[in-house]
């Protein structure tokens, strides 16, 4: 019982800080980058197994992603990218284990993730605006009461960091894809995770929403003690916002730097046919 206040506390002090910095955002004295990621956190990925009968869907990866890092992970479809997504999220079984570890203090504690899947069903002329699908994960206080100011103005400040505070009051069933994403993003982040997740987050929106997405994740790592891993299949973007890169076959056969990656026989076999990009 005393576990469950102690974490139930922390918890609490979490939100407190993060409704500070956003309130802090949300005045102009505190900008993204404020705050960097500390270098000592790690998730680690040893030998990560999937299997659907005989068949080996992922097979044996292992790696370590550290806070403040955004990881990409690319390949053909049916390579296993999702199915990797799934067994971090837990929603697929595996055999091997992932760790969360301070490496300053060589602890290990629950990690904490988020993440943003690659569209969300809404029927169309739905009555659920933005402030009601946030306040719904974010809070205790079912959203059918009345809206709640206090609550209202946490959310709007939360959706300013990602360039959405203008989307609270807009119906779900109304937001374009990039904006949609953006609130996605901002929920996934409330409270900020040790590990954000997200499953092609951009596929379909245009290249300009595109580009604002990845800019955001950009400012993301710098300000908070998070990693980042995406799975994308675009290229330049990965090339221009990765700082690191997994090629995945259903194991990994190229990481490095997207340049590193890029150059690698792997790559080429994977992406190039007649020597050009597909």
């Amino acid at each position: 019982m005393r576990s469950k206040k102690l974490l139930q506390k922390n918890k609490e002090l979490e939100e407190i800080i993060e409704d500070e910095r956003a309130a802090l955002f949300r005045s102009g004295k505190m900008k993204w980058g404020s705050k960097a990621a500390c270098g000592f956190h790690r998730i680690e990925i040893n030998d990560l197994s999937v299997k659907s009968g005989n068949t080996v869907i992922l097979d044996k990866i292992s790696l370590s992603i550290y806070c403040g890092k955004l990881t990409v992970v690319i390949g053909k479809n049916g390579a296993g990218k999702s199915t990797f997504i799934k067994s971090i999220l837990g929603e697929r079984s595996y055999s091997g284990s992932i760790v969360f570890r301070d490496i300053k203090n060589n602890t290990v504690s629950r990690l904490k993730v988020g993440y943003v899947p690659q569209k969300l069903d809404i029927e169309p002329n739905m009555p659920l605006s933005v402030y009601d699908l946030a306040a719904g994960y974010i809070s205790r206080v079912p959203v059918f009461l009345r809206k709640d100011k206090k609550l209202y103005d946490r959310i709007k400040a939360r959706l300013e960091m990602f360039d959405a505070g203008d989307l609270i009051d807009k119906r779900v069933c109304d937001l374009s894809g990039g904006e949609l994403q953006r609130v996605l993003l901002t929920i996934a982040c409330t409270p900020v995770p040790n590990l954000l997740l997200l499953d092609e987050p951009v596929s379909g929106i245009d290249r300009n929403g595109r580009e604002l997405f990845y800019k955001i994740l950009a400012d993301l790592k710098k300000s908070y003690d998070l990693s980042v891993i995406l799975v994308s299949h675009d290229l330049d973007l990965m090339a221009q916002y990765a700082d690191d890169v997994l090629l995945v076959d259903r194991s990994v056969i190229a990481r490095g730097t997207p340049e590193e990656v890029m150059a690698s026989e792997a790559f080429k076999k994977t992406f190039m046919v007649n020597g050009a990009k597909e």
